[in-house]
């Protein structure tokens, strides 16, 4: 088989996820728009000119684009991306626009990108072209998943007129009610400790960049990227969570138990007051509100950024702790989660993890077995929480630790696996091979 011949089925991968990719995002801006909302092809393609909804993304995007480029390529990148910005804040700025919505810049890192693109095209070819273009795909890839996203999130708010958060409610009495309890500690700390969750919490795809560019850091020398990096786990993520959404809604309780809620909310009760234990029931709730809790995507998302920052370097490994607890803190303390969310998250970032890897390196038994039983926890997760939910309450002692001992397996089932495979890729060292050698009269 020629060399020609071995790529063609990749090229046809790629191929046919190009176009699967371009269809989801397709079908996403026509269901936006049904409810009056641009979708997520429209947002994408005004911020070329228009104040972006998320500045610092775009350049976040546009750093995963410049790994492919050489350094003197990466300051030629970011100081056009920098001059066009200040060129349209100070015709902006003449013709006296004032920028009330979005960030005043971030056009021009896309206008960046975009160019890339366009230089792949019409300058490259063969290997170099295919790696500037993945690197154009990733960097435009980071900031689709943000739309892609938000338009998932509307799509949830008018297609699910009920959720269940008087399920999870009762359940989160197994494990103490922990968004009651940070909820209470955030507020005791006052502003200071609030805004410095807030930003951890918003964010966080910055901090994933700087975990993918320490990984990324030898693709332009390589001229290849790594089997396996955060990003593709990210978007993974992305992909999976707003569909489980679809399938359990819940709002958080910040909005289910307290003031945010209006006159949806069940009670104002969060965080000074624990809900009663009660059979739970479905609850009717606004057309605006995003039904975004199960799993906790945000605790999916760190707990990622954490275990790709555990082979980094020191200071790297302790901002990827830093952001996983600061992460828990934000969710529960300001209400948007509950405890059983972030249980599920775990589960299911580990169980991506595990997936992923398992295909960068190649199936085997112990990468089956592992993502297996993740999905099968998180199934079981998802079904003991809407069905088992009073019993969880009723019998906090037992059924909080079974909880716990499950999200514990199976990160110790990953830990156990990865371990076992990252020792079956080390080289034989060399004095084990001598006496080989000896035999063989070498």
């Amino acid at each position: 088989m020629t060399s020609a011949e071995r790529h063609l089925p990749r090229a046809a991968l790629w191929a046919t996820a190009g176009v699967v990719a371009l269809g989801f995002l397709i079908a996403l801006e026509i269901a936006a728009r049904r409810y009056g909302m641009p979708g997520p092809i429209t947002n994408q393609a005004r911020e070329v000119m228009f104040p972006p909804k998320s500045g610092f993304l775009l350049y976040a995007g546009m750093a995963l684009t410049l790994v492919v480029l050489t350094w003197r390529q990466r300051f030629i990148a970011i100081g056009a991306a920098i001059g066009i910005d200040v060129t349209i804040f100070l015709v902006r700025w003449a013709v006296g626009v004032r920028v009330t919505e979005g960030h005043p810049f971030g056009n021009g890192a896309l206008l960046v990108v975009l160019g890339c693109a366009v230089i792949a095209v019409t300058r490259r070819t063969g290997p170099e072209r295919a790696l500037l273009l993945k690197g154009v795909g990733l960097g435009l890839l980071l900031v689709a998943g943000r739309k892609t996203g938000d338009a998932w999130l509307l799509i949830t708010s008018k297609t699910r007129p009920t959720v269940l958060d008087p399920y999870l409610a009762v359940a989160d009495q197994a494990l103490g009610n922990p968004s009651w309890l940070v909820g209470r500690i955030v507020r005791a700390t006052g502003p200071v400790g609030a805004h410095v969750l807030d930003y951890v919490y918003v964010q966080l795809a910055v901090a994933a960049v700087v975990v993918a560019l320490y990984q990324l850091r030898h693709v332009a020398v390589e001229r290849r990227f790594p089997s396996h990096h955060l990003v593709r786990t990210f978007l993974v993520i992305g992909l999976l969570g707003p569909g489980i959404y679809m399938i359990f809604p819940v709002v958080g309780p910040i909005f289910a138990y307290g003031a945010d809620g209006g006159s949806w909310a069940a009670a104002n009760l969060w965080p000074e007051t624990v809900p009663p234990i009660s059979p739970p029931h479905p609850i009717p709730f606004d057309e605006i509100t995003p039904r975004n809790c199960m799993p906790s995507l945000h605790t999916a998302w760190a707990t990622a950024i954490f275990i790709h920052s555990r082979k980094g370097p020191r200071l790297l490994r302790y901002a990827g702790t830093f952001w996983l607890i600061a992460t828990l803190g934000a969710t529960l303390g300001f209400g948007y989660h509950y405890g059983v969310d972030l249980v599920a998250g775990v589960v299911f970032t580990i169980t991506i993890e595990a997936a992923l890897r398992s295909v960068s390196r190649g199936w085997d038994r112990h990468g089956i077995q592992l993502t297996a039983y993740g999905a099968t926890v998180f199934v079981a997760l998802l079904v003991s929480y809407r069905y088992l939910p009073l019993e969880m309450a009723v019998h906090p002692w037992l059924y909080g630790p079974l909880l716990i001992l499950a999200m514990s397996s199976v990160i110790y089932g990953y830990i156990r696996t990865t371990g076992r495979w990252e020792r079956s890729a080390e080289p034989t060292p060399q004095s084990e091979r001598q006496p080989e050698l000896v035999r063989e009269g070498i």
